[in-house]
């Protein structure tokens, strides 16, 4: 973890939930295709939808997203911070105590997984 911002990266997957075509998102990762998710920022999207297995979403910043019903249990989100995010319906990493997440949830901090 470092004190880099969040990016907003060029990926052609990664502009796709940008624009909120989370489905098409879904289908490309199905079909093999890969992308860099790391510290990227979903600030205030509706993500709502996505297949996050396997996910790395490490050091992203998704403030203010729509991230309910997303089953994040095989996804890393070490280092992530989900500031006043919808999170209802999720399922989160056994590695994440629920006072990470909370803490996440309320102050924006980044989530650091249990060792």
């Amino acid at each position: 973890m470092g004190t880099k911002p969040p990016e907003i990266k060029q990926d052609n997957m990664y502009q796709l939930l940008r624009e909120g075509k989370v489905s098409e998102f879904n289908k490309l990762r199905a079909a093999g295709k890969k992308s860099d998710l790391t510290g990227a920022d979903f600030r205030g999207l509706d993500l709502r939808g996505l297949d996050a297995a396997n996910l790395d979403v490490s050091n992203a910043y998704f403030r203010q997203a729509d991230l309910r019903g997303i089953d994040f249990s095989q996804t890393n989100l070490n280092g992530a911070s989900i500031n006043s995010c919808k999170i209802s319906g999720c399922l989160f990493p056994i590695e994440l105590t629920a006072e990470e997440i909370e803490l996440s949830l309320i102050h924006g901090t980044r989530m650091r997984y249990k060792k």
